[in-house]
């Protein structure tokens, strides 16, 4: 056997070892987050929890009695969100002093590829009017990556509404519009759906929901108008270089 068929043989060995090795760690790491996704929902939605009643003389919020245990073990959560009929059933989070870190961190705060959905830096639970969600679209279909099914009107249809709530109170949510869009340049003179800072009065809300519309893959019926509270949950899209998939909703 010749020197260079040799190395040619090493080196696609060494490759091959190399990708099923990326794809074990992968496999685990992926089997690791639903477990302890599985473990966390089962904590919120556990039936036999005991409600403790709280008296003060302040009217203060109460936390949900499902948030409690998991307000302890993570005091970044900010939410929790289901869509029905999809993998979406995700706590939501909020590093206060690093925006991004659940790109890449799970809820015990290690390292993971797959991250957790988690509230803009621009989105305050308790202030904001508009709360923007980012979510990874996942190969292995969990995050944000069902959201992709909303690009069927006949899909949208049947799932009209999900729900979302905060750590103090249960909301459900309609949906306006399902967008396709881009992230752009800063210098690009083009409406950004994930520009949220600067929407404070009625006429730059009016404004805003009028581009959502302009934009929406169909009419779902439903418009939003000044003083609605707004999630609006947003993920890649493949189709296009820095593309992303929009589904803005407003609380019933």
């Amino acid at each position: 056997m010749s020197k260079t068929k040799k190395i040619l043989i090493a080196f696609f060995t060494a490759m091959l070892i190399y990708s099923l090795g990326t794809l074990a760690k992968n496999y685990l790491q992926n089997y690791t987050e639903n477990q302890q996704i599985k473990e966390l929902a089962e904590i919120r939605y556990k039936e036999d929890r005991v409600t403790v009643p709280v008296t003060t003389k302040v009217q203060v919020p109460i936390m949900l009695p499902e948030f409690q245990e998991l307000y302890k073990r993570n005091s970044d959560i900010i939410g929790w969100l289901k869509v029905d009929d999809t993998r979406i059933d995700y706590p939501i989070m909020q590093h206060q002093q690093d925006v991004e870190y659940y790109l890449n961190h799970g809820f015990d705060k290690e390292e993971n590829i797959n991250g957790l959905p988690f509230l803009d830096k621009y989105s305050d639970i308790d202030e904001s009017n508009i709360l923007l969600i980012h979510g990874h679209h996942m190969k292995s279909g969990s995050m944000f990556a069902d959201l992709e099914k909303y690009k069927k009107e006949s899909y949208y249809k049947e799932h009209a509404t999900f729900h979302f709530s905060t750590l103090y109170q249960q909301e459900e949510y309609e949906i306006v519009a399902v967008v396709l869009s881009k992230v752009y340049r800063q210098t690009d003179d083009v409406f950004k759906y994930y520009q949220i800072a600067d929407i404070k009065t009625s006429n730059e809300f009016d404004s805003y929901i009028g581009n959502i519309k302009q934009l929406a893959l169909y009419d779902t019926g439903v418009t939003a108008q000044y003083g609605d509270k707004l999630i609006i949950l947003s993920t890649c899209e493949y189709s296009t270089e820095n593309g992303r998939l929009a589904v803005v909703a407003r609380k019933k």
